[in-house]
């Protein structure tokens, strides 16, 4: 995509989004952490629902660490992949108490070094907590959406690292957790996964994929 291009996307996407806003609810680091957890492969708004027991039952890292992973079990069953999500609440919680004094840790690697925190979701937090921007934030939204709009070349597609660095090389560095919101709100809105509607996209007239009908 050229710079010009580029432009126009951004400018475009900040007529349609202009204050983009992490959809997931969280007071702290800790409440975000477990929240982006529980997203994979589950809707925001159903986390959501789900997350105010889970905070009231266990509201930091102490009080998560000292039980086992069954007992978050029937919490966060309706989300899926309740198990693993379980587990991984529940080792990220006891690292954080050993490693980090039961705060949730604010650099990249170490966040990446809890269990089941991948760059995504340390980016998540990152950001939205205490707006450092080290990266761009890739989920499925983003990077399908990255692909179609010509932001990364299609031969990325299905390699999120690769698309976050090819992102990064292409976005100005103060437009990335902007864009990224903008990205996820236009993917959920407008551009799905099967079935995009082109013909009421705002952003045809600039993307190389739209469907013309």
């Amino acid at each position: 995509m050229t710079p010009d291009a580029l432009g126009r996307l951004l400018r475009e996407l900040d007529l349609l989004y202009p204050d983009p806003k992490c959809a997931l609810d969280y007071r702290n680091a800790w409440e975000l952490l477990v929240a982006t957890i529980l997203s994979a492969q589950a809707r925001d708004e159903r986390v959501n629902a789900v997350t105010p027991a889970v905070f009231l039952r266990y509201p930091d890292a102490r009080s998560t660490a000292s039980v086992e992973p069954e007992a978050l079990v029937p919490l966060i069953r309706t989300l899926g992949l309740f198990n693993s999500k379980a587990r991984h609440i529940v080792d990220a919680a006891r690292q954080i108490v050993a490693r980090h004094g039961g705060e949730v840790p604010s650099t990249l690697d170490a966040l990446t070094a809890l269990p089941g925190v991948a760059r995504k979701t340390a980016h998540v937090v990152l950001q939205n907590v205490w707006q450092i921007t080290e990266g761009f934030v890739v989920d499925t939204h983003v990077a399908r959406l990255a692909v179609r709009l010509g932001l990364v070349p299609s031969t990325l597609e299905g390699k999120p690292e690769k698309i976050e660095r090819a992102l990064c090389d292409t976005v100005p560095h103060s437009s990335w957790a902007r864009l990224s919101h903008q990205l996820i709100l236009h993917g959920r809105a407008v551009c799905d996964a099967r079935t995009p509607r082109c013909g009421e996209c705002a952003l045809a007239t600039l993307c190389p994929s739209r469907v013309r009908g």
